[in-house]
């Protein structure tokens, strides 16, 4: 890494990779997973696609133990349990067992999984949560495009000013519930979320 990106990484408290990146560059999704657990810093990964477990499975098992909190959607858990051969395809158990997983660090790892308008389920090691997805008018969904990355934006946005999880999720859903409603990556002037 340049002097510039290395003083970046080195300032941030949240670090957050897409599932993508292990296509191409393991070696920099390590350095980054490897310098969070080191310092004591949030690591975030999220499966992005149900190709990337199946594909690159050993990829990720490489990055699996430094992530602190891993998001994905219903069909890239079931098709990481499907490809490692957890036994089940209810999404909470998949949670749970994903939250036991080797760690690198002491650190409780946390599970986040979205579940389009079903409830989002949340897994740590005191047990599982769901939270419930605001109802939208099937006349109002524009493009789902984008949902699961605004919602991993939204959900950041307010870990990183501190927020518990349940807030979190609420942030996700608006921000999920916005991008849905417009045509690819764009959304409405001044969007207001409130806790």
């Amino acid at each position: 890494a340049t002097a510039e990106v290395k003083a970046l990484i080195d300032a941030a408290d949240i670090y957050y990779i897409a599932g993508f990146f292990l296509t191409v560059c393991v070696d920099g999704i390590l350095q980054v997973a490897q310098q969070a657990a080191s310092q004591e810093k949030i690591f975030c990964f999220n499966l992005s696609a149900p190709f990337i477990p199946e594909f690159f499975g050993d990829q990720l098992a490489q990055v699996l133990p430094y992530v602190d909190i891993l998001f994905s959607n219903e069909d890239e858990a079931r098709a990481y349990a499907k490809k490692n051969n957890l036994g089940t395809e209810d999404v909470a158990e998949i949670a749970a067992i994903l939250v036991k997983f080797e760690k690198a660090t002491k650190k409780p790892r946390t599970v986040v999984f979205t579940q389009g308008k079903d409830p989002t389920i949340v897994a740590t090691p005191d047990g599982i949560t769901r939270h419930n997805v605001e109802k939208l008018e099937e006349s109002m969904l524009v493009d789902t495009n984008g949902a699961g990355d605004a919602f991993v934006g939204g959900f950041l946005a307010y870990l990183a000013q501190g927020a518990a999880i349940d807030v979190c999720c609420q942030a996700g859903h608006y921000s999920a519930r916005t991008i849905i409603q417009h045509s690819g990556c764009t959304f409405p002037a001044a969007p207001e979320f409130k806790a």
